[in-house]
């Protein structure tokens, strides 16, 4: 029988697009008020960010005891990504920033006060072996494109890059391991100083010069003599943020989670606290898996919990191994039932979601980086001991 060959394509956009702007000064709205509200647990945050050009609109529904500066922090949060100067074409000074938040619901309150989920939905978590951060390799070398692009600006080793940014990766598989890079798309914001003579493209010199300072250090290994190159295919990206395009949060969920490798629920994450099971079942949902995957369980693994809402424990569990799990799927699930708390109250405990580490996970993905609870495998030892006994 002969290799399945195919090919798998993930994007990821930086903090400087108009959606991840959005994302952010959505979750930074959530950790000023998870940090500064004596009882966070009682902070009900859904929280929606609109841009575009020369203007900022905050809006949703929030209930807490303290008080958030949305006109300082939207300023703030903007500046912290680069739009710092007109001839990004949006700049922090002078923006106009609206507020348009709104208290919570008192018809969903009383659902959720109770321990209930803040909402219906079904939500997805993945692992796979495919690269140390048992994440899939095309959306994690996305990332990794979008964040050099953002370190290699700030270092001004390439001095004329702008904020907004945009990565694409392709990657040929077999039999269902990745094989080789068939194609890398970046597009970089920049300023007029690369343009060549004609002023309608960037010069060759700044192609390669692109490919060599971001592309060549994250796909060391991994690119080969036939990979494909495409670098600001228009020819070039003056015009970028929100003085070229809307943003909104939420708008980037797939680049938010597995690249498209999955489903997706289709809730967002950002801007919403924890109470809300769109963003905490989630993040369980991730935990689950990778705690799967790491214990040698399965080489992938997906879990599908879905909820209702005002009422507590999850309406159903649904795994899928792709025929590489170790147990029957009816033991995985009682695995999963005996090792991880899943009414919202028991998911914000245990992941510790409480804390204010939002706005980190408001650009390169929630998932497959260090520093977040659901990113730990501290389970995986206890499940392949229990395991060994089914």
């Amino acid at each position: 029988m002969g290799f399945k060959k195919y090919f798998f394509t993930s994007e990821s956009v930086g903090e400087g697009h108009p959606d991840k702007v959005c994302d952010q000064i959505s979750d930074a709205v959530l950790d000023k008020i998870l940090k500064d509200d004596k009882n966070p647990e009682h902070a009900r945050v859904a929280c929606e960010t609109y841009v575009t050009m020369g203007l900022l609109i905050v809006g949703g529904e929030i209930t807490t005891n303290t008080y958030v500066d949305i006109q300082g922090l939207g300023r703030k949060v903007i500046e912290e990504i680069g739009y710092i100067h007109p001839k990004y074409g949006f700049d922090f000074h002078t923006c106009a920033i609206v507020n348009t938040i709104n208290r919570q619901s008192s018809d969903i309150a009383q659902g959720v006060n109770r321990g209930g989920a803040g909402d219906q939905g079904i939500m997805f978590g993945y692992a796979c072996n495919e690269t140390p951060e048992l994440m899939p390799l095309p959306i994690t070398l996305a990332h990794k494109l979008v964040k050099r692009i953002a370190d290699v600006r700030r270092s001004k080793i390439l001095k004329y890059l702008g904020p907004d940014c945009k990565s694409q990766v392709t990657v040929g598989y077999e039999n269902g391991k990745p094989k080789r890079m068939d194609s890398v798309v970046i597009a970089c914001q920049h300023t007029e100083d690369i343009l060549d003579a004609s002023g309608r493209n960037i010069t060759t010199k700044a192609r390669r010069e692109m490919i060599k300072v971001i592309a060549d250090p994250v796909l060391k290994g991994l690119a080969d003599k036939d990979t494909k190159y495409f670098v600001n295919q228009t020819g070039k990206f003056i015009v970028g943020g929100p003085q070229s395009d809307t943003g909104m949060t939420g708008r980037k969920i797939v680049v938010d989670t597995y690249g498209g490798t999955i489903a997706h629920g289709g809730g967002a994450f950002s801007g919403k606290d924890p109470t809300k099971v769109d963003r905490s079942a989630a993040y369980i949902c991730r935990y689950i898996a990778k705690n799967m995957v790491a214990s040698g369980l399965a080489d992938k693994f997906m879990v599908q919990l879905s909820y209702v809402i005002g009422y507590a424990d999850p309406l159903s569990i649904y795994i899928d191994t792709y025929g590489t799990g170790k147990l029957a799927d009816d033991k995985l699930v009682k695995l999963i039932r005996q090792n991880f708390a899943l009414t919202p109250k028991e998911i914000i405990d245990s992941l510790d979601l409480l804390k204010p580490v939002y706005q980190k996970t408001a650009c390169y993905g929630h998932f497959g980086r260090d520093g977040f609870t659901w990113e730990k495998t501290d389970k995986a030892a206890l499940l392949k001991k229990q395991a060994s006994r089914m």
